[in-house]
């Protein structure tokens, strides 16, 4: 099958998935975590990157296909969702979060979609992205990348230190603000967008059809 340039991209993103998973998952035994974390971060921004330009592509050359509908949306879900779970087995600070996280992810992207398909076979409405769902898949892909680059940045930060002061420092592993800030950003918006979607095509679902 001939694919143009924005599906491809799309294949892409979802073919970083699994091997973002897979490389995050890794024994700390084979491979420092700080390399593990840094690439992990790496992975994940390429596909957010290739997310962002692949829908830019399609729309400025007339490359918008109902392969890279469907596909699209998908990929988006199996990257943040990805992602997620290898937080979820790398990070014993922020398991709780995220399980509540992955659930709130889960459920909401189930029952966008599920309205979705039913109220554009139903009631031939496209029911578009809207500012709410885009702002809040920007806040996933930081807070995501802000999981794993945190800890580096403040490694790197505690090196340097020891290097000006020709002192051992301390290091503080649960002293991440800007995670938790971003997470919960991010959960207040997923949570946000999803009832705004239901608030909005909620008419279109009659019960007794």
């Amino acid at each position: 099958m001939k694919m143009n340039l924005p599906n491809k991209l799309t294949v892409l993103r979802l073919c970083l998935v699994p091997v973002l998973i897979i490389f995050g998952m890794l024994p700390e035994a084979w491979i420092p975590w700080y390399i593990s974390y840094t690439v992990c971060a790496a992975l994940f921004i390429g596909t957010a990157i290739t997310d962002m330009l692949d829908g830019k592509i399609a729309r400025k050359n007339n490359l918008v296909t109902d392969f890279g509908k469907f596909l699209d949306p998908v990929a988006d879900k199996f990257m943040v969702i990805g992602a997620m779970f290898v937080i979820l087995y790398k990070f014993d600070n922020l398991r709780t979060i995220m399980i509540f996280a992955l659930l709130i992810v889960v459920f909401r992207e189930l029952a966008v979609t599920s309205m979705r398909l039913v109220v554009s076979t139903g009631q031939n409405i496209v029911v578009a992205a809207n500012k709410l769902g885009k702002l809040k898949t920007v806040l996933q892909i930081v807070a995501i990348s802000t999981v794993f680059l945190e800890p580096v940045v403040q490694l790197c930060v505690m090196k340097i230190g020891e290097l000006i002061t020709k002192q051992s420092l301390a290091w503080r592993t649960d002293i991440i603000p800007l995670t938790w800030i971003t997470l919960a950003l991010s959960i207040v918006l997923t949570v946000w967008s999803g009832v705004a979607y239901l608030k909005a095509y909620w008419k279109y679902l009659d019960p007794e059809k």
